[in-house]
This record gives structure tokens, C-alpha cells and sequence, in this order.
């Protein structure tokens, strides 16, 4: 809900980000954290060393205000809101985004939407640059089922802010979700121009190449799914602990080795890494290094609550792969 920012998925993919548990938790003791401000503030030690703990401070306000969205608690949400209006203002950007996500999260029918995406209309007619506004806006449309509109406005804010990585991923999940994957790509790889060493946007591009390289027609098969390839390993190379890379490396070359055809007429025009004997080995280091992260993970109680749908997840395509070879 708070970030503009949405994960693509691969087939039966089934690994996000799973932390509903620690939102709970976390959102259960708003209580004791907006008391313990409110104390603070009234104290004068506190005002003498605010500058030096106001950051950290109203940051973790920021997040309870978004675990108690998650979970429902609307009353303590509204405490956070506007205990940050009244420490940055009602004018503030960033305060005036927050208050449009909490109005979405209390809306009622398809008319308090609608009345939302009014008030943000009003108040891009004041600042058309408003970027909270702006992204509150485009989430907005797409959750009331509007993603050619949303598509439009990304698209007009990515070329007022064309830095901006986390619109370009989003407009690319917005271009999957439509079936349009070469838009997609290439959404992502303008986000890999400004964060190039992010693994997780590696790891999403190779899942769209991997979408496409099975839509694909067979002469355009060989190229997307080598092009997978070599992101998923780029996104494991630079995290060599990122389940999803893996995940997806054990996919993407799985169906490598299913492909004869494609695979033997990449043998002239692929590198040498993409020869068979290359992808058998990537694909088996990709199932031993899923294997061992599900191992170790499962251990760690607390860890199997926090991911426990992307390790179950993992253990079923490493059986499932080890099955059929």
C-alpha cells in the first residue's frame, strides 16, 4: 500500500514478500510507541536533543502508520497521521500523500473512491508536480480495476521524473498485468540504467523475458530465455542469497533443457556459457543453493514465519525438477 511498487510474478511462482505476521506485531503496539512519543515530547530533555532524534523518530511513526492500515487498526493509523501533520505540517508532500492513503484505506463504497481520486484531481490543479499525490493517484486507479489510466499517468509522470526506478517497475508490472511483456521489459531494463546493481529488478526482468520467451514464437524463443538467464544470474551474482534469483534460475533453465530444438540452435550463437553443459550446471546449482537456503531458513523459527510460502514454494520446485530428470 505505502510504495508504488508491485512484484511480477512467473507461472505457479509463488515467492513474495511475506511479513504479515511481523505487521501484526508491530501494529499491536501502537499504543505503548504513541504514549511513549507523547511523553517524550512533553519532556524537556527531549527538546534539547529533538534535532538529533526527529528522523529516526517520526520514520518509525511513518511505519506504524502503515502496519495499522495493514491490519485494520484505522483509529491508532489516524493518531500516526496526525501526529506527523502536526510535527510536518498539513501542506507537507509527503503528509498530504499519507493522508490520501489513509482516506483510500477508510473508504466505503466505489463513491469514497471516487471522491479520493477527486481531491487528488483538486490537488494536482494547485501542484501538478506533487509526486506523493501523484503515485497515491496512479495506486488509486489501478486498484479501482483502471490500468489503462494508471498506464497514461505513469507514463506522463516518468517523463516529467524519468529517474524515477520504482514508477518504472511499477509501470512494468502495470504492462504485464495486460499481457503487453515488451513494454514490460523495457520498463525494467530503464530501471536497471539507474539502479543497475539492484538484484531484485534483475530477478523481475528475467521473470518477464521468461514470460515472453514462453509466449514467444520459436525463432524468438532461444534469445528471451537466454536473456533470462543471464539476468537471473546477474540478480544471484550480486545477492548470493536471493531466493527468488534462484528460484527463478532453476525455472528459466529448467525449460532450457526441455527445449532441444532451441537449444541446439543456440550451439553457434549463443556464448559459451549457454551451452548445454553451462545451463545443466546452472540449473543444478541453482536447485542445491534453493535446497540449502530452504534447509537453513526452516530452521530459524523465526524466519520460517517470516517466508514460510516462499519456502514451501522453493521445496516444491526442487522436487518437482528433481522428478522429472
Amino acid at each position: 500500500m505505502c510504495a508504488i511498487m508491485a512484484q511480477t510474478t512467473v507461472e505457479s511462482y509463488a515467492i513474495q514478500s511475506s511479513n504479515l505476521i511481523t505487521t501484526v506485531r508491530f501494529s499491536q503496539q501502537a499504543p505503548v510507541i504513541l504514549e511513549r512519543g507523547l511523553t517524550s515530547e512533553r519532556s524537556l530533555i527531549f527538546s534539547l536533543i529533538a534535532n538529533q532524534e526527529e528522523p529516526e523518530r517520526y520514520g518509525i511513526i511513518e511505519q506504524l502508520f502503515f502496519s495499522c492500515l495493514q491490519t485494520g487498526d484505522d483509529r491508532s493509523a489516524l493518531l500516526c497521521l496526525e501526529r506527523l501533520t502536526c510535527r510536518f505540517g498539513s501542506s507537507n508532500e509527503k503528509v498530504m500523500g499519507l493522508r490520501g492513503l489513509y482516506e483510500e484505506a477508510i473508504a466505503g463504497d466505489q463513491s469514497d473512491l471516487e471522491e479520493c481520486l477527486r481531491k487528488y484531481d483538486l490537488s494536482l490543479s494547485e501542484h501538478p508536480l506533487d509526486l506523493p499525490i501523484l503515485k497515491r493517484r496512479i495506486a488509486l486507479l489501478r486498484s479501482m480495476s483502471r490500468p489503462v489510466d494508471a498506464i497514461t499517468n505513469l507514463v506522463e509522470l516518468l517523463k516529467a521524473v524519468p529517474t524515477d526506478a520504482e514508477a518504472w517497475c511499477e509501470l512494468a508490472d502495470l504492462y504485464q498485468s495486460q499481457g503487453m511483456s515488451s513494454q514490460a521489459i523495457f520498463s525494467l531494463e530503464e530501471a536497471l540504467l539507474i539502479v543497475p546493481n539492484a538484484w531484485n529488478i534483475h530477478a523481475r526482468l528475467g521473470e518477464a523475458l521468461y514470460i515472453f520467451a514462453r509466449t514467444a514464437e520459436d525463432e524468438g524463443f532461444p534469445q528471451y530465455l537466454r536473456k533470462s538467464i543471464q539476468h537471473f544470474c546477474r540478480s544471484v551474482e550480486l545477492c548470493d542469497d536471493y531466493l527468488r534469483g534462484f528460484y527463478g534460475l532453476a525455472l528459466a533453465t529448467s525449460l532450457q533443457l526441455e527445449q532441444e530444438g532451441p537449444m541446439n540452435a543456440l550451439r553457434g550463437l549463443a556464448s559459451d556459457f549457454l551451452y548445454k553443459e553451462k545451463i545443466e550446471g546452472l540449473n543444478i546449482l541453482a536447485r542445491r543453493k534453493l535446497e540449502d537456503i530452504v534447509k537453513q531458513r526452516s530452521a530459524n523459527c523465526q524466519l520460517w514465519e517470516h517466508a514460510q510460502g516462499d519456502l514451501i514454494a522453493a521445496k516444491e520446485l526442487v522436487d518437482r525438477i528433481s522428478e522429472s530428470h
